[in-house]
């Protein structure tokens, strides 16, 4: 054991030093600003959320009003994560936030009163219209679009949802402006709506060229009802893209489940998206996370792909450990074979330096001084068989038994 302790005293030490370097634990909850509750945002979340959690991590959902109010909550490090539609400005947290990729297109829809289609924003100046509540992403995108056409927003009322779904219906407003994925089921009873007309831009691709966020997807003739032909035409559509985005203190394996998540929810053919799309690194909110870029580059963690989520984090965490491993180990398993040897060879070969003192004293030892080496021989041999050592150097020991016996052969 005494052999081995330094050994294994430095390797403990080795091992406590690389541990200053391991990276903390993920986090088993994190929080996530959505969206209307009755939205696209959320339902989406929600999807992540039985990802997240089959995983082992619980992910709590925060209902907001929109994009502005998911950047303002990650500003003041009141959330996580958020969705957020790509192109709304936010000048104050470029260097808080950062995103993950943009997971799915998010059309921004037009619905005026079928009996007065609409066939450019142009058409809107002077009517009564909807665009979205306070703190909504929708709001911020279609008060850019009127201005840029010149519209005054005099005539637009801060409202959204549900409730300027019934006010165009009663006639109280002229036109009302969504931005949502068309899985929103809001948006899904308005197309099914034949009181309700849905907007095909003009110019979508001078709006996609002005504004890099945006880009131009069209929704096919029938594709919300073959039987019923909706649409009767082909629509075509202005869309940012939603992004998942995150404080710059998020856990870098957070990211990695996350895109996973997005993967495994819209990575399949859409309505406006191709198979393998989505999430992809452009039409970006925020600057593209690190982590998240060496996900596009090099795909999902190995680690990940055939391992339960914690049990990845944990190997990719303790990584560092092998370094003390590596330098410390490989080295002493040559030296210490070696010095093991000497060790075990040691405690034979210290009887020596005894027993060559009392052969030189024999040679002209008168017959006292014979008597007395025969007793240190007996003492000598006595200590020798109750010597301890491993079976692979017994012979030494045995050896040692017969220069013990000649020695005592000369005396006689």
């Amino acid at each position: 054991m005494k052999i081995y302790t330094p050994a294994v005293l430095l390797t403990i030490a080795a091992f406590f030093l690389a541990a200053q370097f391991i990276k903390p634990a993920p986090p088993s909850k994190v929080t996530m600003a959505t969206g209307s509750e009755s939205g696209a945002y959320h339902s989406f979340a929600q999807s992540y959320q039985r990802y997240l959690a089959a995983e082992g991590v619980e992910l709590e959902l925060i209902p907001t009003a929109g994009s502005v109010e998911n950047q303002q909550l990650l500003r003041e490090g009141k959330v996580d994560m958020a969705l957020v539609q790509s192109g709304i400005p936010d000048p104050f947290g470029i260097q808080l936030i950062e995103s993950m990729g943009s997971v799915f297109y998010e059309p921004l829809w037009v619905f005026t009163s079928a009996s007065r289609p609409i066939g450019a924003l142009r058409e809107l100046s002077g009517l009564r219209m909807a665009i979205g509540g306070e703190g909504s992403g929708t709001r911020a995108l279609a008060t850019m679009l009127l201005s840029d056409n010149g519209i005054s927003l005099d005539t637009t009322q801060p409202m959204g949802g549900r409730s300027a779904y019934d006010a165009l219906k009663e006639g109280k407003i002229d036109a009302a402006f969504f931005v949502s994925a068309p899985r929103s089921l809001l948006v899904q009873e308005m197309l099914r709506d034949q009181a309700l007309s849905v907007m095909s831009f003009d110019r979508v691709q001078a709006y996609a060229k002005r504004y890099g966020f945006l880009s131009h997807v069209v929704l096919p003739q029938g594709i919300v009802d073959l039987q019923q032909d909706i649409p009767a035409q082909d629509k075509a559509l202005l869309a940012p893209a939603a992004n998942i985005v995150a404080t710059k203190e998020i856990h870098p394996a957070i990211i990695d489940i996350m895109l996973m998540a997005a993967k495994q929810q819209h990575g399949n053919e859409s309505w406006f998206a191709n198979n393998g799309q989505f999430p992809q690194p452009k039409l970006l909110a925020y600057p593209l996370a690190d982590r998240a870029k060496k996900f596009y580059e090099k795909g999902e963690p190995v680690l990940q792909r055939y391992m339960p989520f914690w049990a990845a984090s944990l190997i990719d965490r303790l990584w560092v450990m092998l370094l003390p491993l590596v330098l410390m180990i490989l080295p002493l398993m040559k030296v210490m074979p070696p010095i093991y040897n000497w060790r075990m060879r040691a405690r034979v070969y210290r009887w020596y330096e005894k027993l060559e003192s009392i052969d030189e004293q024999a040679t002209d030892a008168d017959h006292v001084t014979k008597e007395s080496l025969h007793q240190s021989l007996r003492d000598l041999e006595q200590e020798v068989r109750q010597l301890k050592i491993p079976l692979a150097f017994a012979h030494e020991a045995y050896h040692l038994r017969q220069h013990i016996e000649l020695v005592r052969q000369r005396l006689l």
